[in-house]
């Protein structure tokens, strides 16, 4: 097995050893929860970076790598839930809205192309980064407040493009930076996919 799919295997195997620790541990495994987090962060960005090198990022690499990261975040997501549900209850709403946008993205893209959404998309990145925030702030101080709401609120804007990109893409595809570029895709027009995969 190449580097790369081990550090995917590694990030789904940190997902039910996530769980665990906030069921069984509560609030003594917050830290211990923010290290594997990080670890598993990490194993998300040299994977990409590996495989690219090595030149084995196929389809089925991509596809795998973005259903382990919907695991692995939502694990994380999960168990913030169970260690500090009173601070998510806060944006109760944003929270489903956010479930139920993921859900439809997933809904949209299986029912128009047969397959789960594998977009790898900037917006998404971006959003990526806001979840890490807000699972270092409730994590590590506890605190949900603005920073959980600015992140439901990305996180809608994010999962919006993902289902524009699906919509207006004319077959699936993979790693599309954008719902402009899914444009770009369906009117022929070609651009530098490398320098938004590698940003």
């Amino acid at each position: 097995m190449s580097i790369p799919y081990l550090l995917i295997l590694f990030r789904f195997l940190l997902a039910p050893s996530i769980l665990l620790m906030a069921w069984t541990m509560g609030e003594d495994a917050t830290k211990i929860i923010l290290v594997l987090m990080f670890l598993g962060l990490l194993s998300d960005i040299f994977d990409g970076i590996i495989a690219r090198k090595q030149q084995v990022s196929t389809e089925k690499m991509r596809r795998l790598d973005s259903q382990t990261d919907l695991v692995f975040w939502l694990s994380v997501a999960l168990s913030c839930y169970l260690i500090y549900p009173h601070l998510i209850a806060t944006k109760k709403l944003g929270v489903i809205a956010l479930l139920v946008m993921e859900g439809l993205c997933y809904s949209v893209s299986l029912i128009k192309f047969g397959k789960e959404t594998c977009t790898h998309a900037f917006l998404s990145k971006i959003w990526g980064l806001t979840l890490l925030a807000t699972f270092t702030s409730l994590l590590g101080f506890a605190f949900g407040g603005w920073i959980l709401a600015s992140c439901i609120v990305i996180g809608i804007i994010s999962q919006l493009d993902v289902i524009l990109i699906i919509l207006i893409l004319p077959k699936w595809m993979h790693d599309v930076p954008s719902f402009y570029h899914a444009i770009l895709i369906r009117k022929g027009i070609a651009f530098n996919k490398s320098k938004y995969l590698n940003s």
